[in-house]
């Protein structure tokens, strides 16, 4: 007998695992100042926000998502997950080739939706100031506050962009668990200000932690739009900036310099 449902599952894992990945990232506190991109004291000095409204931010938009996820379950539940649960369990070549379409097909529709809205949102003058401006409220991420944004933009970027995502690539609400929960951890992750070695992210994705932490800085802010997990958009539509990571001369730590010159050269405007 499942005390819980997939459905249930899929809507509060995701959830959990954002507060307690991003928790562990916090946790590791000054031990770690070694490997972060930005001196811990500009967390408050140039950051826009509070910590406490970040927090409100998210939980916010946290609550949209499971009630936007609830409906999307209810108006497509067919009792598939059970069959799809028995192929995971079975561990067949089939089922593995079949959850590895799916997840590649939701990857991609997620980056494409992303990139598109995210670039868009810098371009519109008004879009920005009023709504994606909330994110970059924070100049100097952290763990806890990837998915601080405004209301509407945690809406449409966020759940609507998972939602098509899910409706395209057919994934049961179990394998979703899985995928959003992928999501989740790698958005964190994408925020952490941390450049740890071994970070399996790091090795396998172009799109990091130092990539996405030049996007906030405010000379990168008209380049890598791509989230959350490829360049490939930003490659196609030249707005890649290329980065070298060193060490910080004074304060200590890393930092990701943006290559300003080949950026510019290749997407043509100047920041």
């Amino acid at each position: 007998m499942e005390f819980f449902s997939d459905e249930a599952l899929a809507i509060v894992v995701p959830i959990l695992v954002y507060w307690v990945y991003s928790g562990m990232y916090m946790a590791l506190g000054q031990s770690m100042d070694k490997y972060k991109l930005h001196p811990r004291k500009e967390e408050d000095s140039k950051n826009l926000v509070s910590k406490r409204d970040v927090v409100m931010g998210v939980l916010l938009q946290q609550l949209v998502q499971a009630a936007v996820a609830a409906v999307v379950f209810t108006l497509t539940g067919d009792g598939s997950s059970s069959s799809t649960a028995q192929d995971m369990r079975g561990g067949s070549p089939s089922s593995f080739l079949k959850l590895s379409r799916q997840f590649a097909v939701a990857m991609a529709v997620l980056d494409g939706w992303q990139y598109a809205w995210h670039r868009y949102m810098h371009l519109n003058r008004f879009l920005y100031r009023h709504v994606h401006s909330w994110h970059h409220r924070l100049v100097v991420p952290y763990a806890f506050g990837a998915q601080y944004n405004h209301p509407a933009e945690g809406l449409l970027l966020d759940t609507l962009g998972g939602v098509l995502a899910f409706l395209a690539s057919g994934m049961s609400p179990r394998a979703s668990i899985f995928f959003f929960s992928l999501c989740t951890v790698k958005g964190v992750d994408d925020h952490c200000g941390l450049w740890l070695p071994g970070n399996v992210f790091h090795h396998y994705f172009w799109n990091n932690t130092a990539y996405h932490d030049v996007h906030h800085q405010l000379r990168g802010s008209r380049f890598n739009f791509s989230q959350p997990f490829f360049v490939t958009w930003d490659k196609v539509f030249g707005t890649h900036m290329p980065y070298v990571l060193e060490e910080r001369p004074t304060a200590g730590g890393l930092q990701a310099r943006p290559l300003m010159a080949r950026a510019t050269s290749s997407n043509g405007d100047e920041d």
